[in-house]
């Protein structure tokens, strides 16, 4: 039984790295560690494991626009796993945000949702 938690704590740990690194690698660390928020906050409102949370269609763009999730720069994981770290060990200082976009683009939910504030170059919003 102690195994399985372990496993099953790992395999969420992996992939909520996965998932900022995907999407946020390139952001400053409020941006990345906003992003492993918003994750955790999905998952805790749908009650659903975060690999499951990560892989609904079209809810994360990487997961349905990539062929491979393996990480082509290791650093970059390595600094998204710091970031993911960060975020479970802080408070969640996006007020509960569980979406998010580009600032380049206005996505048609946006209009439905209550603006939260901007890290790195993504705006953040909750219902």
């Amino acid at each position: 039984r102690g195994k399985l938690i372990f496993m099953t704590l790992l395999e969420g740990l992996l992939w909520l790295t996965l998932n900022v690194y995907h999407e946020a690698r390139s952001e400053p660390q409020i941006g990345q560690v906003a992003v492993a928020h918003v994750t955790l906050n999905r998952a805790s409102e749908k009650q659903l494991p975060l690999k499951e949370v990560i892989r609904q269609p079209y809810q994360f763009s990487w997961t349905f626009q990539k062929d491979s999730y393996v990480p082509d720069d290791p650093d970059a994981f390595l600094k998204c796993l710091h970031s993911v770290y960060l975020a479970l060990q802080t408070p969640d200082f996006t007020d509960g945000a569980t979406h998010y976009h580009l600032e380049t683009i206005t996505p048609n939910w946006a209009s439905g949702f209550t603006y939260i504030a901007q890290y790195g170059s993504h705006k953040f919003y909750k219902q």
